[in-house]
């Protein structure tokens, strides 16, 4: 099975040699890693340059686009640019350029895919450092595939309609995956290093977007304002909560374009209450 992994980075100079480190260093190495050089104005690309120089599974590409922050839909349009020069593949990786993978992380992976033709995604767990520890990355189940570390079967990748551009896409697609009748797995013994956490540097823009995200993956009212409240106890921030609510009510009288069908929408509810049943009884 050919492993394709891209990799966008804007302004990552300060993690990018570790990353790439870890993927030399892979038990199986994928057979090919494009990143993509989102418009830095940092070493990001001379940096990848250097280690495309070394290996000649590693790609380097540039693109040009905005300086502003466009959470979600700048990460994904980035993730496109380099699919677009992907080489044939049997398994497609989004991966972020601040992490730090365990040796043996897609030889564990790959034996999961080829022992399951049922399972479309698969990733391992992140971790932060916090008191010089290395700890769980708790803002989401563990149960959950994270962004940082997404690797699709190409033929769950392709029934999903690849990625949407905007947040929530890393939500949005385990879902469809779900409605796809793929299976998804999270592996714990696989403990990846997240050296910059997820949230940094997030304004109350990031939040609303959140709201924005869920009215597109068709969550109802009451649906939105659990999920807000659950992010707000995790970040301590009850603002957050409101934030949240606010841009789900923003989208749904703007009537702003859905990520799913109506169909799609119905399940994702379905599976949503159930999840919350499920943790409630």
């Amino acid at each position: 099975m050919r492993i394709s992994i891209v990799i966008p980075a804007h302004n990552e100079a300060t993690h990018l040699k570790d990353c790439l480190d870890s993927f030399v260093a892979q038990t199986h190495r994928p057979d090919e890693v494009i990143i993509v050089d989102d418009n830095s104005t940092d070493d990001t690309f001379q940096i990848a340059s250097d280690f495309s120089k070394k290996h000649g599974w590693i790609k380097v590409l540039k693109r040009k686009s905005t300086d502003a922050h466009i959470p979600g839909k700048k990460v994904v349009d980035a993730f496109n640019f380099g699919l677009q020069h992907t080489s044939d593949y049997n398994l497609i990786g989004k991966f972020d350029a601040d992490i730090i993978l365990p040796p043996n992380y897609f030889e564990a992976i790959l034996n999961r895919f080829q022992s399951n033709w049922k399972l479309g995604m698969c990733s391992g767990l992140l971790y932060v450092k916090e008191d010089n520890e290395w700890v769980y990355e708790n803002i989401a189940d563990k149960a959950h595939i994270r962004g940082p570390i997404k690797l699709y079967h190409k033929a769950c990748f392709d029934k999903i309609g690849a990625l949407r551009p905007g947040v929530g896409w890393d939500t949005v697609d385990v879902l469809l995956a779900q409605y796809h009748h793929f299976e998804t797995e999270t592996l714990p013994e696989l403990q990846v290093k997240h050296l910059r956490p997820t949230g940094h540097g997030y304004s109350s823009k990031n939040y609303k977007a959140k709201g924005e995200a869920m009215y597109k993956m068709r969550y109802s009212l009451v649906l939105t304002k659990i999920a807000a409240l659950k992010m707000a106890w995790q970040a301590k921030s009850i603002r957050l909560y409101f934030q949240a609510v606010f841009g789900y009510c923003k989208a749904f009288f703007q009537q702003q374009p859905q990520y799913v069908t109506k169909t799609e929408g119905k399940f994702i509810r379905k599976l949503r209450w159930q999840g919350i049943w499920s943790k409630l009884c």
